[in-house]
Parts: C-alpha cells; structure tokens; sequence
C-alpha cells in the first residue's frame, strides 16, 4: 500500500484526540490501516516545539510511530524548485510547508493536512484531507 506523508497539522490534532480517541484524524487512521506512515523531519520539529521535556513519552511515541524522511541534498533540490515556482507566480507559502511538500513530492508519496489549500499550491503534490 501507499505509504501517506503527515503534517504537523495532522500530529496536532492526532495528539488533542488521543484522550477520546476519536475525532477526524483517528477515523482518518482507522480508514487507512496498512499505509506506510511518515513524517518529515521538519513535521517532527514542529510537533516537538510543544514539548517542554525532549524525552516526553508521547514525543518518543511519535519518534517510534513513525519513519522521520530527513532533509537532504536531494529534499533540497526539490525545495528550490518549489519556491522558484511558487515566488514567480506570488503563491508563495511558509518556508517550514515548503521543506514538507518538496519532502513529500520527492518521496512521490501523498501529504495529509488539515490546510489542503495551503498545500495544494505546489505543483504536482497529492493532497489529502482528514
């Protein structure tokens, strides 16, 4: 199966959920059982801001929970590509989105996130909602 790319936006609303276990982004999950889940590592230091303590149990969960796709040479490329095109025609969005879309085009995998607008912006991105 397909693996999905998180957004911070998605950990955020997973984390507010995880007391009822319920709520759009937990029967987002349940839906999609089997897809590979992954986060950029750019996701993972947004979501870890909330975080007073590094070593917070829930933080370690999400570490453990899911693969952290790094920034790298190639992330970077596509990182450039992305803002050129995004600047030239004044579609610009934040530079943090921008790292996840070019982790995620270059993964050629889906970003799930609750601001679709935002993302979809970006030329050749699959978007989906929760």
């Amino acid at each position: 199966m397909e693996a999905l790319i998180f957004d911070t936006t998605f950990l955020i609303d997973f984390q507010r959920e995880r007391s009822s276990g319920k709520g759009r982004a937990h029967r987002f999950l349940k839906n999609r059982e089997g897809h590979g889940a992954k986060i950029s590592a750019i996701s993972f230091g947004e979501f870890a801001e909330g975080f007073e303590n590094p070593n917070d149990p829930i933080l370690l969960s999400v570490a453990d929970s899911y693969e952290i796709l790094p920034i790298n040479v190639a992330v970077a490329k596509t990182y450039a590509r992305i803002i050129r095109a995004l600047r030239l025609d004044g579609n610009l969005i934040g530079a943090n989105d921008l790292w996840i879309a070019a982790t995620a085009l270059l993964h050629e995998n889906p970003i799930v996130t609750r601001n679709v607008e935002h993302f979809a912006r970006v030329p050749g991105i699959q978007v989906q909602s929760y």
